[in-house]
């Protein structure tokens, strides 16, 4: 019963795989495919070479039949190309699995590597095309898919011969284009897959070191995040996006001296990076160095006198150090004079801010209140006591 059940099924697949071959010549490729795919999802039949060569020609059969089309300028779905050199690669991949297999004497003898291999390298060409097609029609799964396969032939034995990792210069944008693709879907996986041979193309080095920033940072992944980061800053210390991060990383952890630091480097490139120089204001407010930060607000201002949060840190500097002052339990004539002094000063930064930042009540509304009540300003501190209600 065994040997009659191995026989008819082995009678069923010859049956399968002609009726097969009949729908390829008649122009049925897509069932021959289905037919042969139904038959390797089997694993019983997944050895058996000869399903995978008649897969293989319904494949082929199908990506002739489109190219034919465009050759003669008919109206054709030019993703069906692209999709079906996609196929192609994954089933002779598949028959190089198979044919690699050793045989019953422990040998492995290779019968279709090479002859595979030189015929798909003609066209592999065409998966990167297709990647950037479906890149340019926004289908960035599809995309990602492709250039996948394209970078992925570096890694199949089949085409070991060929050398793709040190001869092809295109693997890097191509890991780079996948890199995007799975950004774009927010796919981490997809997106960190190949970030480092993305690196390599450094043309878009800075693209994918933020699009990998951003992808740990949505993970939670500080450690990532961080080292990204830096590698970033290293690489161009200019950069807003990696100095704006870093900075705030460390800033807002209190890490005041490093987050100095990084301001420093940044402005020993460009000493007049308004972004660079409003970072080591806050810093310097942070820590205390009240005339630094007065001098360097000053200077941001000399440069843009728009940028309200110069006016803010300058007014700032100046409350503080007017508060510590009204603050004690005793103080003399000369510190109240002092006091006050401060205050003025302050007020004419935090007025400012309030023309160029008028929302942000929660920023100069206390202040303004304060430096009304002390140098007796009675109707402005009536406003301001106003809105402070409103608050």
């Amino acid at each position: 019963m065994l040997v009659f059940a191995t026989f008819a099924s082995a009678t069923a697949q010859k049956k399968e795989m002609a009726q097969a071959k009949a729908a390829i010549k008649a122009g049925k490729a897509a069932e021959a495919e289905a037919s042969m795919r139904t038959l390797l999802a089997n694993p019983d039949n997944r050895s058996n070479e000869k399903i995978w060569l008649v897969l293989f020609d319904a494949v082929k059969k199908q990506y002739e039949d489109v190219n034919e089309q465009m050759y003669l300028k008919q109206s054709t779905d030019t993703a069906k190309l692209f999709e079906a050199a996609y196929r192609m690669f994954g089933v002779l991949e598949g028959l190089d699995s198979v044919d690699a297999q050793p045989n019953e004497n422990g040998r492995v003898q290779l019968k279709y590597r090479r002859k595979n291999a030189e015929y798909l390298d003609a066209y592999r060409k065409n998966l990167y095309t297709g990647g950037s097609f479906f890149l340019n029609k926004q289908n960035y799964q599809r995309a990602f898919t492709l250039f996948s396969a394209y970078i992925d032939c570096a890694e199949q034995p089949l085409f070991q011969s060929y050398d793709y990792t040190t001869k092809d210069k295109r693997l890097p944008s191509a890991a780079f284009y996948a890199l995007y693709s799975g950004y774009r879907t927010n796919d981490p996986v997809a997106t960190l897959r190949y970030k480092d041979l993305a690196e390599a193309d450094t043309a878009r080095l800075q693209l994918t070191l933020q699009y990998v920033a951003d992808t740990y940072r949505a993970q939670g992944d500080t450690i990532g995040y961080v080292s990204t980061l830096e590698k970033g800053f290293d690489k161009n210390p200019v950069s807003e996006y990696f100095f704006t991060h870093l900075f705030d990383y460390r800033f807002q952890r209190g890490d005041t001296t490093q987050a100095l630091t990084l301001c420093d480097r940044s402005l020993a490139i460009n000493a007049k990076s308004k972004v660079a120089m409003l970072a080591k204001s806050a810093v310097l407010l942070t820590m205390q160095h009240y005339d630094e930060c007065v001098q360097l607000c000053d200077a941001i201002i000399a440069l843009d006198d728009s940028l309200a949060d110069a006016y803010l840190n300058a007014g700032l500097a100046y409350f503080n150090q007017a508060v510590k002052i009204d603050n004690a339990p005793k103080h003399t004539r000369a510190e109240r004079a002092k006091m006050l002094e401060f205050y003025r000063n302050s007020l004419k930064y935090m007025q400012t801010y309030r023309k160029l930042a008028p929302t942000r009540k929660d920023l100069w509304a206390m202040p303004l209140y304060t430096i009304y009540l002390n140098l007796n300003m009675g109707k402005e501190f009536v406003e301001m006591d106003a809105i402070i209600k409103s608050l």
